[in-house]
């Protein structure tokens, strides 16, 4: 198999094309399924921690034993692509973006990150994205951080690695002229993610996306002003989790954009339509007050999630990650709001960020989002959260509905008129 070297100039860059052997993806709906259907195993890549720490996210399909990950030479042929995507969201990736920065925080390091970005960019049919290897014939920029100006790159690590190539991937599908920030963070202790989330904020991005998270604890609060945005425009995305219902950290930040998660059919290139995804968090927070943009009758306090995009491994998309690979087979499929997060940032940065409050007020949700309106991410309780209230009307903190619900919140992107 090929691989992206130092120097590599147009012409190089087209030579290498010509020898992939992974197919072009995006350049033709007939590389992959019409439609991706139920029934994969799948599991976590990141394993919950002590307190105080933070979960990534990522599900990979797998084979019959459910535990080693589904790996090949070629692009999965269950998988979406950037033509995918693109087509569900009707989002204009190839024409907008430019100048844009989009940040990716995630704990540890994925080695060989910098290649790997433009192994699956060729393989897809995007445009390469200048890297330090990478200098000529390609557009953006990518540039690895550690948690702040001073810090090294951290250790590797295999899933939070499988997770950083995931996030950096979907920002290259959704938006490929979007310069790409990835922080990386010593470790998975809140303490240096909100190091480098902060790092992240202050170095241009418009928009920082946060694929992880874990239970709420009564001091969460204090991450808060961290989990906010820095500037007008910019926008905080965080995925609300992938082991159903139930409220998450940072998710329930009342500054974030928090992200639930969908299962998405597609034919060829069009939408047919999408349902909750039974892995995507939600609920009604016990800590966090309610955002003045929020007004659902059944909780007094935060309610998660706000938007939402695929997320669903059955309906996952393709992934090309070479570290802990081996032989070659360096293509997955993933699911979980892992996926969601980075899409719904990468909208944010195409559309030109938040609005002026980064309260959804100038924004046009009937018109320019997508209400998802049947399925379900478990069955909804109201014992022990004295913010919840037991009707039958709270149904929708767990089931998608007309309208806001739970695991899909105002529903996925239709255009970037609502971002």
């Amino acid at each position: 198999m090929s691989r992206v070297r130092g120097g590599l100039g147009v012409a190089l860059a087209l030579a290498t094309i010509a020898a992939f052997s992974i197919p072009a993806v995006a350049s033709s709906a007939a590389t992959l399924p019409d439609v991706a259907v139920g029934g994969v195993s799948h599991r976590a890549v990141c394993t919950p921690g002590p307190a105080g720490t933070a979960r990534c996210h990522a599900h990979v399909v797998t084979g019959r034993d459910g535990v080693t990950p589904r790996a090949s030479a070629l692009a999965p042929s269950g998988a979406y692509g950037p033509a995918q995507l693109r087509g569900a969201y009707e989002l204009p990736s190839t024409t907008a973006g430019s100048g844009q920065t989009v940040a990716i925080v995630d704990a540890y390091a994925e080695p060989n990150v910098v290649s790997d970005v433009n192994k699956y960019r060729l393989g897809v049919g995007l445009p390469l994205i200048c890297t330090s290897a990478v200098t000529s014939g390609c557009v953006a920029h990518f540039t690895v951080s550690g948690q702040s100006a001073t810090a090294p790159l951290p250790s590797g690590n295999t899933g939070w690695g499988q997770e950083i190539a995931l996030d950096v991937e979907m920002v290259s599908t959704i938006c490929p002229k979007c310069n790409i920030l990835l922080v990386e963070a010593n470790s998975n202790y809140y303490s240096d993610l909100a190091t480098a989330v902060n790092y992240a904020k202050s170095h241009g991005a418009i928009a920082v996306s946060n694929s992880y998270g874990g239970g709420e604890w009564s001091g969460e609060a204090g991450y808060n002003s961290v989990y906010s945005p820095g500037a007008t425009n910019q926008v905080i995305t965080v995925s609300s989790g992938d082991s159903g219902y139930g409220v998450e950290f940072p998710a329930a930040a009342p500054g974030v954009v928090a992200v639930g998660g969908t299962s998405l059919s597609m034919s060829g290139t069009t939408r047919l339509g999408e349902t909750a995804w039974s892995g995507a968090g939600s609920g009604c927070s016990a800590v966090e007050s309610k955002p003045s943009n929020q007004s659902d009758p059944s909780c007094s306090r935060r309610t998660v999630a706000d938007v939402s995009a695929d997320a669903d491994p059955n309906t996952g998309v393709a992934v090309y990650d070479s570290y802990g690979s081996s032989g070659g087979a360096n293509w997955y499929q993933f699911g979980g709001t892992s996926v969601a997060s980075p899409i719904i940032a990468s909208v944010y940065a195409l559309g030109g960020g938040g609005s002026a409050s980064n309260t959804y007020a100038a924004r046009s949700y009937t018109v320019n989002m997508n209400d998802v309106t049947s399925g379900s991410n478990g069955r909804c309780t109201f014992s022990g959260n004295p913010h919840k209230t037991s009707s039958s009307t709270a149904a929708y903190l767990c089931t998608a509905v007309a309208g806001y619900d739970g695991p899909t919140g105002l529903g996925t992107p239709k255009g970037t008129g609502a971002f």
